[in-house]
């Protein structure tokens, strides 16, 4: 599929030819789904925490003898049924990470920049090189994009962009080498370069399907 080129001004320069796999994808909600899912779980610190009966200080000693005082069998005052014992089955520290199988994460990416060029929310500059770390010409570029709440994709090589972009509130910078499902459809739009479109269009590309001839 071919993509017009502008410049950070807004006017066409040119025009790009992407692969239709990638930018041009059936949009699989179901991906995007499981992968958002499963970064949401990434960031989860999984911290908590609650003490268990043998974590409550106190509570050594049996209150009461077992048999012949007409109350219940008790035997700490540290049980989970007295106020200031231990809790049962409470949550305690763990990693809430889970891993998808390579082909899906990538289907689901595939479907998420489809979704942008669909939308017609895919912008694709020239270049973004600033010449200087300056915040202020990328929030004046993303106006004259019409992409002022956006993600913005280049190589990791541009650190002038990176650190230019990291005190915008609404816009976020991203390598083309790091670039995931949550962050894109997190902004309203997303603004990258030629160079990285096309090296996405490279390594996003699907394998070529093969079918199996039918046994006579």
């Amino acid at each position: 599929m071919k993509i017009d080129v502008v410049d950070l001004s807004g006017a066409k320069v040119g025009t790009v030819d992407l692969d239709d796999g990638v930018f041009g994808a059936d949009v699989k909600e179901h991906l995007l789904w499981e992968v958002v899912k499963m970064q949401r779980a990434a960031k989860r610190a999984g911290t908590h925490s609650t003490k268990t009966q043998k974590d409550v200080s106190g509570g050594g000693k049996k209150p009461w003898r077992q048999k012949g005082t007409g109350r219940a069998r008790q035997g700490s005052i540290r049980s989970a049924q007295w106020v200031g014992g231990g809790t049962v089955f409470g949550p305690h520290p763990r990693d809430y990470s889970y891993e998808l199988p390579k082909k899906v994460k990538a289907g689901a990416l595939r479907s998420a920049l489809s979704l942008r060029a669909k939308e017609k929310k895919l912008v694709v500059v020239k270049s973004f090189d600033l010449g200087e770390i300056k915040t202020k010409r990328v929030a004046s570029a993303l106006k004259a994009l019409g992409a002022e709440k956006a993600l913005i994709v280049d190589g990791k090589a541009n650190e002038q962009l990176s650190k230019s972009a990291r005190n915008l509130a609404n816009a976020k910078f991203l390598p083309h080498e790091g670039l995931n499902v949550y962050d894109v459809l997190r902004y309203e739009s997303l603004v990258m370069t030629q160079p990285a479109a096309q090296a996405l269009s490279t390594r996003l590309k699907p394998a070529p399907k093969r079918f199996k001839a039918k046994e006579a």
